[in-house]
């Protein structure tokens, strides 16, 4: 008997599958960690515990979040790259700080392109231009008058990081002048403008929106192209002169390239179904996060647009690090 043309385009794709199965047929059979390269308190660290437990309860295996902070999220990042790719070791970060890299640091000691895949996005929160209660200003306007009359302190969650790039852009796009202060992570740098320390930040929504409604932080822009509903009285960077402007934190899942197809297809489903949660989804709206996922392919074109973009404002800022 002989097979026409879409019968053996079917019997390849199913040894296709079958292969990819037989890859990893009893995945997983050990306990999963989500490896977050920022110290707590941050935006990855809320969605990664947020996440834990019903990706525990699917996979019906433990699931466990570490902390692996330093280099700018590029410690935690290279163990994760390092790592077997058998589909334990998750890497949970800010995929467009870590597309940044790549053009920061002169010594990176590996390949976001290269050495780690996608497997989805999980949620998108712009950056929030906030300033301490009792910095004179109401308005991103007052703020750039300001820095050229007083000294200020940026708090950036690290040198080389999305936040750091979206002030620097500001920056040279409002005439703005400021001092930049250099934190390990998120949390740090806005305890220590709470704290009076540093005047200035630019940070994720999902972390800082908390200390705004606390008063703890003032408000005076969001990063985003379109006002967002839950702080509608506040105007975007765009309306306030900056126009096009948008920035922001894009958290997603990443695994060392080379995990088998039918774990990489396996994580995404059951995250994508955990994240689009009613329950999820309503609990990161009410902090200011968007959910949003993508295809393993969809993540890694991403992630390769951000590289380009950014690379750009690193070149015109001239920054580089070791």
């Amino acid at each position: 008997m002989s097979l026409n043309r879409r019968d053996l385009i079917g019997a390849s794709l199913a040894l296709g599958l079958g292969a990819a199965s037989a890859q990893s047929p009893n995945w997983p059979a050990k306990p999963i960690r989500i490896v977050v390269p920022y110290p707590p308190g941050g935006s990855s660290d809320i969605i990664a515990r947020s996440i834990a437990q019903p990706l525990s309860e699917a996979l019906k295996q433990s699931v466990i979040v570490e902390n692996k902070a330093g280099a700018n999220g590029n410690l935690g990042a290279d163990y994760v790259a390092k790592s077997a790719p058998d589909g334990y070791t998750l890497l949970l970060c800010d995929t467009g700080a870590l597309a940044i890299s790549p053009s920061v640091y002169t010594k990176l000691p590996f390949d976001p392109a290269k050495d780690l895949r996608g497997v989805t996005m999980l949620a998108y929160s712009p950056h929030l231009l906030v300033v301490h209660p009792s910095v004179p200003a109401s308005n991103l306007k007052e703020l750039v008058a300001l820095s050229k009359k007083t000294e200020l302190n940026f708090a950036v969650t690290a040198m080389g990081s999305a936040p750091h790039l979206a002030g620097v852009a500001v920056e040279r796009a409002s005439g703005a002048k400021w001092q930049y202060i250099p934190y390990k992570g998120g949390s740090q740098a806005i305890t220590d403008t709470i704290a009076g320390q540093t005047q200035v930040l630019m940070n994720g929504m999902l972390a800082t929106l908390p200390f705004v409604q606390s008063g703890k932080l003032k408000i005076l822009g969001v990063s985003k192209s379109s006002r967002m509903p839950l702080i509608g009285n506040v105007p975007t960077l765009a309306e306030q002169g900056l126009t096009n402007f948008e920035s922001g934190t894009w958290q997603g899942i990443l695994v060392a390239n080379g995990t088998p197809p039918a774990i990489l297809n396996r994580l995404n489903a059951e995250l994508i179904k955990i994240i689009r949660h009613p329950d999820i989804r309503a609990k990161l709206a009410g902090q200011g996060a968007e959910v949003v996922t993508m295809t393993p392919v969809q993540q890694d074109e991403f992630f390769n647009r951000e590289k380009a973009r950014w690379a750009k404002v690193v070149e015109q800022a001239s920054i580089k690090l070791d």
